[in-house]
């Protein structure tokens, strides 16, 4: 235990005067009129950038990163005591890297990255994916892995999102690609990797936590989400009225999934009514469905249809799907990411898909320029955009599978793994704290 403390202090120090050098080298804050973080090609005049109207929902954002997803694994009873500060870890380095990497990409102009809030608003875009995939591999991996997990990831997360973005005009304000899509299966596929038979044989009971305590975390991180999650979905959304579309789709969607899970709960499980944690992972669900699609001309109605599937999605993926994943594919997902993130974020993508061939300058009017600008200057046609939101899932997938493959490799090597009666310690390092004795 105490190696591991070191390997820990140790990385940490690394990485964070690492961070430290190439800020010094490479970021200075974006100049009044310097191009914010839009793709080339594209005229993002309307797009918000960097002003007072962007900083309260850049702010709901970060909240809605720092602290919900540290509450919705807390219902783990081994490792929920420490669920908030190893997220905290996580976002406070994933943070600084991702802003550094998007530089690279987006921002690199005459040698320098410029910084500010619309940047700060896409790293929380990318650190919210690596917590998705640390989801799925909880409990089997220690801080030291967790740290590396989010070096590589938010590499491969920037490569993905520019790609998709800023090369291919993909429309995705509310990520159902590439934070709930892409940080689902690049989880899974690092999950694949660690497999631990040993581990299969225990009854998930004991990881999870049924008492009192866990149900009043996974009140307070629902709550959150309900709060948060509609500035998540509409940070990047256009201005006007089609930023409304955003954050009412968000609420419509998550109305229904959280009604589905009422309803299919208690076909499937023995209590009459659903635990907190379903109706946590059934709003996770709506409002990932609504990624995409959240700003496009969905209507109400098709959002409470999209809400309402994505909230059966979940109770039917932990029933069906899971023990299939864990027997057959040897994937232990421990938090359900593929249910509550992975299905919903693909449902997502492929109603964004067809609702681009419905997209119109009669139905949209002059939001078409908004939402689809490439379509709007007659250099793309609906099917093309069509195409191209599909592509991007296809693209998206593969990077995560790759992706995933790569890191948990790395993560696999014999200098970084824990002794097997070290599994328990590791979850335990960083919340134990003596008083008066450092």
């Amino acid at each position: 235990k105490a190696a591991s403390r070191l390997r820990l202090s140790g990385l940490c120090f690394l990485l964070q005067i690492l961070n430290i050098l190439l800020f010094a080298v490479f970021a200075r804050y974006s100049p009044e009129g310097s191009p914010g973080r839009c793709p080339p090609q594209l005229d993002c005049s309307q797009r918000p950038q960097d002003s007072g109207f962007q900083q309260p929902r850049s702010q709901d954002v970060h909240t809605q990163v720092l602290l919900s997803f540290g509450l919705l694994v807390a219902f783990l009873g081994r490792y929920g005591p420490g669920s908030v500060a190893t997220s905290i870890l996580i976002t406070a380095f994933a943070i600084q890297w991702a802003v550094l990497a998007q530089g690279f990409f987006n921002f690199f102009l005459n040698g320098k990255i410029y910084v500010g809030a619309q940047s700060m608003v896409s790293a929380d875009f990318c650190t919210a994916a690596v917590l998705i995939s640390t989801g799925a591999v909880l409990g089997r991996v220690n801080p030291v892995q967790m740290l590396l997990l989010a070096l590589l990831e938010v590499t491969m997360c920037t490569l993905n999102e520019y790609i998709l973005l800023s090369l291919m005009g993909v429309s995705d304000s509310g990520r159902s690609l590439t934070v709930h899509t892409f940080g689902a299966y690049f989880g899974l596929m690092v999950s694949r990797f660690l497999y631990q038979p040993h581990k299969d044989k225990r009854k998930r009971e004991e990881w999870q936590d049924t008492g009192h305590q866990a149900e009043v975390f996974a009140v307070v991180g629902t709550i959150y989400l309900w709060i948060f999650w509609p500035s998540f979905t509409s940070a990047t959304a256009v201005h006007n009225n089609a930023e409304n579309w955003a954050v009412l789709n968000t609420y419509f969607s998550l109305v229904a999934s959280t009604i589905a899970t009422f309803i299919l709960s208690p076909v499937l499980c023995e209590d009459s009514t659903p635990r907190m944690v379903q109706i946590q992972d059934a709003t996770l669900a709506g409002m990932a469905v609504m990624g995409m699609a959240g700003e496009m001309l969905v209507t109400p109605f098709g959002a409470l249809i999209a809400g309402f599937l994505a909230g059966l999605i979940s109770p039917l993926g932990f029933r069906f799907f899971t023990p299939v994943l864990r027997s057959r594919l040897k994937i232990q997902d421990t938090c359900g990411v593929h249910n509550i993130h992975g299905l919903p974020g693909v449902l997502g993508a492929l109603l964004g898909t067809l609702l681009t061939l419905l997209a119109t300058a009669d139905t949209y009017g002059d939001r078409l320029e908004l939402v689809f600008p490439l379509m709007a200057q007659g250099s793309r046609t609906v099917t093309d955009q069509a195409l191209t939101q599909l592509g991007a899932l296809l693209l998206t997938l593969l990077l995560a599978v790759l992706g995933g493959c790569l890191t948990g490799a790395v993560l696999k090597t014999k200098v970084l793994r824990s002794p097997p009666d070290e599994q328990y310690l590791e979850n335990t390092v960083l919340r134990e704290v003596k008083l008066g004795n450092c």
